[in-house]
Parts: C-alpha cells; sequence; structure tokens
C-alpha cells in the first residue's frame, strides 16, 4: 500500500508542522492548500493513501472536496479536521463519506494515531475473506477474492465501502442488522453516533446493483435484512 498522505490545509504552519511529524513516522506527504489543488492531487496517480482534509478552505469547503471525490469513485480514505465539533458538524462529514474526523485544536499524536489506526482498517478490509468462495444470491454473485461483483452477469463497479457493507449483508442473509451494528461492523464507527450515513450507502448501494437492489430489505424501526429468499426472472 501507498505511504503518501494528502495533507490539505491553508494554515501554513500547521501544514508544515503536519507534514514534518507524518515524515518522521515514515510516510511521504503531499500538500495543498486548496479545495482545487486537492482534487487536483488526489486523483493524480499514483493516489495517495490517505487524505487529511481541513474543512475550512479559501476556495472550496473540505466537505465539497469530499462529496466531489466520492461522486468520481475516489474510494481513498479520509480524515476530516475542523475546527466545529459539534455533532451535526461530524454527522455532516460522514454522510458525505469520511472515514474519521479531528477537531482542532488537536494533538499530533492522536492525528497520527488516527491515521494509522485508518489505514489499518483499510489494509484488513482489502484482505480477502474467502479465497476461492464465491457468494451468490439470485442474480447477484461476488467474488470476494477479486473484489469484483456481477448482477445478471454484468460486472458493477462498487466502492470498498459499498464492497464490505454488500459482503456483510451477504453473509448475514436472513438475519436483521440495525444501524448501529452496521456501523459498527462495516464502518467501525461508534454506535452511538446518530447518523444518516448508513442509510445513504445503502441507497446508492441499491442503485448500484440494480435487480438486486431489493434484496435488501428495510425493516422499519429496526434497520434491514438480506432475504435469504429469491425470485430469479
Amino acid at each position: 500500500m501507498s505511504r503518501t498522505i494528502l495533507v490539505v490545509e491553508d494554515e501554513l504552519d500547521l501544514l508544515a508542522t503536519i507534514e514534518f511529524n507524518l515524515q518522521r513516522k515514515g510516510f511521504s506527504t503531499v500538500a495543498a492548500s486548496t479545495g482545487a489543488a486537492a482534487l487536483a492531487a488526489a486523483q493524480a496517480q499514483p493516489g495517495p493513501a490517505l487524505i487529511l482534509l481541513d474543512v475550512m478552505l479559501p476556495d472550496i469547503s473540505g466537505l465539497e472536496v469530499c462529496r466531489a471525490l466520492r461522486a468520481n469513485g475516489i474510494d481513498v480514505p479520509i480524515i476530516l479536521v475542523t475546527a466545529r465539533g459539534e455533532e451535526a458538524d461530524r454527522v455532516a462529514g460522514f454522510e458525505v463519506g469520511i472515514d474519521d474526523y479531528v477537531v482542532k485544536p488537536f494533538s499530533v499524536r492522536e492525528l497520527i494515531l488516527r491515521v494509522q489506526a485508518v489505514l489499518r482498517r483499510v489494509e484488513e478490509s482489502d484482505k480477502p475473506v474467502s479465497q476461492d468462495r464465491p457468494l451468490a444470491a439470485g442474480v447477484l454473485r461476488v467474488d470476494e477474492a477479486s473484489h469484483r461483483v456481477w448482477v445478471n452477469n454484468d460486472e458493477v463497479t462498487l466502492t470498498a465501502l459499498e464492497f464490505r457493507l454488500l459482503t456483510t449483508f451477504m453473509a448475514r442473509r436472513g438475519r436483521a442488522q440495525t444501524r448501529e451494528t452496521l456501523l459498527t461492523d462495516v464502518w467501525g464507527m461508534s454506535p452511538d453516533l446518530t447518523t444518516r450515513t448508513v442509510d445513504t450507502h445503502v441507497k446508492r448501494l441499491r442503485e448500484k446493483i440494480g435487480d438486486a437492489g431489493e434484496y435488501i430489505e428495510t425493516l422499519r424501526g429496526v434497520g434491514y435484512r438480506f432475504k435469504d429468499t429469491f425470485d430469479v426472472r
């Protein structure tokens, strides 16, 4: 995995401090001080392993940068750096696709630990659960070893998080999954956080898998359940 961290921060002294400490821990860094520069750097090849993204940027907000990256299918983990730590601000970040957040002022040690924790989680999620056992359900087929998905024999492209959500559902077919359980098991987030991020990602996943989207049932007041019987048309 790449060890390059994209640091997006318009306070140049803070930017230099973050880069210095990341480099001491063995990371290489790329710096950006505007949203436009962040978008360009995030989409360059080879891309960064992780983005540290300030919210308040001089041109466009960090939230808009994150939204644009996710809309373009870029699934690199993002840690939002914000001076606003209220729940509504954290929720807004998770709903546009961040992986974690740090509130200013922060200790550099905490920031480094969060970077390392997110990267470990990504590395673990990239390990295939099975080397040779494809998952199948109705018109849906998943190969965990190659991280590939087909619906009606047409391949569908999912982000790493969407793939993790789908395989979690399929492995637990017929069993109710609360939003809190999914937050913990798929996102690695605290189940105490009130957020619509699960609903947002389930909606996107249903749209992407088309005819198989109906396999994910909504249980009002509970959460979701993946069907255990399927009508194959």
